[in-house]
């Protein structure tokens, strides 16, 4: 059933905890060849979190363009695209600008740098991370893919997306001669969740295996060392969460506060794994449960990957401002300013970077005369973070696909909870392939307001 693979995979998160705070308690006597010999049993034990991830990874493209392909072309017109991606944006930039805001705010309150019982890195020291993996220039050059089959093969998810509108939209203009690559589209979309629920089946595994390699190697130790930096940034995920949940009442209502519940399994996924990806097939099924539309849904998740990545965003500028406390580097408020419009374009578009927040925050912080060298502070706990920031990504781009099917008029009713916690996951599976199937189904007219 549905809550026995979240029971399982809590289970996995808890027994993770402790084998690896086990393994370094056991080995780590202070030693280098005992720190040596921990990462070599992390890289052991990281390699299934590996194949879990690339798994989902190979599900992902297929998955985003057949859902959007299908969900445009039965959108009915290019018009009714048009409307639901400037909705989206429109969200996407305001819940942006809130995240990096939130998150200036909180770290000059809380100021999580000053005082800092930690030895600095010198300012000349390397952080290891590739500043040129990001670039603006080549980021907008990059937005069409010159080539399909490789953006499929990199999964860049916005190049995905920009050729699956064109695709969709051609679908549309040429009409019935189309309706069999709508169909195939529909039968793939069937398969990838079919494939989806096969992979979900080994999550709990890849989970234990990542708790407890990231805790074996680094230990509770650097947990202590930067606690207070961590609940920090913790606290202003938890108020993220809840200025992007009452955004969401605003607009959708009372039940915007069910969702959590609905893509309760997604949030556990993305937060163990740290790791927005994996968690994208699942949302796309829980927000159709949910009551959103999978024309919309398929369309604005694949986008809130590359323009809405809430959690990621306030970890941009706390993250940016506690390195500047750490070093005593005062910052006045017009310049903390011009970094959050900074990190605001710069932000946009790292879904597919390698560690892409801290590409942004080592890109940017050359610009504000702060040593890159203060990233060695944060990336012993970088991964915890990233736990964290990636639900947040899961929830602000769920809340984003709520309200704009909602300003829509196409949000329907949702699934109840008892049938959906009663259904078996292959039984989950087959309902989604129905559900997505329904796509076909033109958008009902909206009732004309009586004069």
């Amino acid at each position: 059933m549905r809550s026995r693979l979240t029971f399982w995979i809590v289970v996995a998160l808890v027994a993770g905890l402790v084998v690896g705070w086990g393994l370094h308690l056991a080995i780590d006597d202070g030693s280098k060849a005992s720190a040596e010999r921990l990462a070599g049993i992390a890289g052991y034990l990281s390699i299934l979190t590996q194949l879990f991830l690339r798994l989902i990874k190979m599900i992902i493209a297929p998955l985003v363009f057949s859902t959007l392909v299908v969900g445009i072309a039965h959108m009915g017109d290019t018009s009714a695209l048009g409307r639901v991606g400037l909705r989206a944006l429109t969200w996407f930039i305001g819940a942006s600008l809130v995240s990096l805001l939130l998150g200036l705010v909180l770290v000059n309150l809380i100021q999580p740098g000053i005082g800092l019982a930690l030895p600095l890195p010198p300012v000349t020291a390397t952080a290891g991370v590739n500043r040129a993996a990001f670039d603006a220039a080549k980021f907008v050059a990059h937005i069409v893919p010159q080539s399909m089959i490789a953006a499929m093969a990199e999964n860049e998810i916005l190049e995905i997306v920009v050729f699956s509108v064109f695709v969709g939209v051609a679908i549309t203009a040429v009409g019935e001669s189309a309706q069999p690559l709508v169909r195939g589209a529909e039968a793939l979309v069937a398969v990838m969740l079919q494939i989806t629920d096969y992979v979900m089946r080994v999550a709990p595994v890849a989970v234990f295996a990542a708790v407890a390699a990231t805790l074996a190697e680094r230990g509770p130790g650097v947990l202590r060392d930067l606690a207070w930096f961590m609940g920090g940034f913790y606290l202003g995920l938890a108020l993220l969460w809840m200025v992007l949940i009452a955004a969401g009442f605003a607009v959708v209502g009372p039940r915007i506060l069910q969702l959590v519940r609905y893509i309760r399994e997604p949030l556990i996924l993305a937060f163990t794994t740290a790791s927005s990806e994996a968690a994208l097939p699942r949302t796309l099924e829980a927000l159709d449960r949910f009551g959103v539309p999978p024309r919309i849904a398929s369309f604005v998740l694949p986008l809130g990957y590359s323009f809405n990545l809430d959690g990621s965003m306030m970890y941009m500028t706390f993250a940016s401002l506690f390195i500047a406390q750490a070093y005593g580097i005062h910052l006045p408020l017009g310049e903390q300013v011009a970094m959050l419009l900074v990190l605001m374009v710069t932000s946009k578009g790292i879904a597919g970077v390698p560690r892409a927040s801290l590409v942004v925050i080592a890109a940017t912080l050359s610009q504000f005369n702060i040593p890159e060298a203060g990233l060695l502070l944060i990336l012993a706990v970088d991964h915890f973070l990233d736990m964290g920031r990636s639900a947040t990504n899961v929830i602000g781009n769920a809340v984003a696909a709520s309200v704009v099917a909602r300003w829509e008029g196409q949000l329907d009713r949702p699934e109840p909870m008892e049938i959906i916690a009663a259904r078996s996951p292959s039984g989950h599976a087959a309902a989604a392939e129905t559900s997505f199937a329904q796509m076909s189904a033109p958008p009902e007219p909206r009732p004309q307001a009586k004069r």
